[in-house]
């Protein structure tokens, strides 16, 4: 059998973040509202090149799909 090997210096290390902020849910095709699995103050991990970088107030946040996240690591 064939296969890749990605060497850990190559692999994507992932980022660690704290959610700050999160919208009402997924909008679903037959119109319904899915509540998110994550919720504000939620320590989580997610790849390097995950979402899109915004400047706020001063702040650099990283605005994501909940897709996105790898991993809640700790919940508040």
């Amino acid at each position: 059998p064939g296969g890749i090997v990605i060497p850990d210096t190559a692999a994507e290390k992932p980022i660690q973040g704290k959610i700050v902020a999160v919208g009402k849910g997924k909008i679903l095709e037959d119109g319904k509202v899915r509540p998110l699995d994550v919720k504000v103050g939620d320590k989580i991990l997610f790849g390097k090149y995950s979402g899109t970088e915004v400047k706020v107030e001063g702040d650099e946040l990283v605005v994501m799909r909940e897709e996105d996240v790898m991993a809640v690591i700790e919940g508040k």
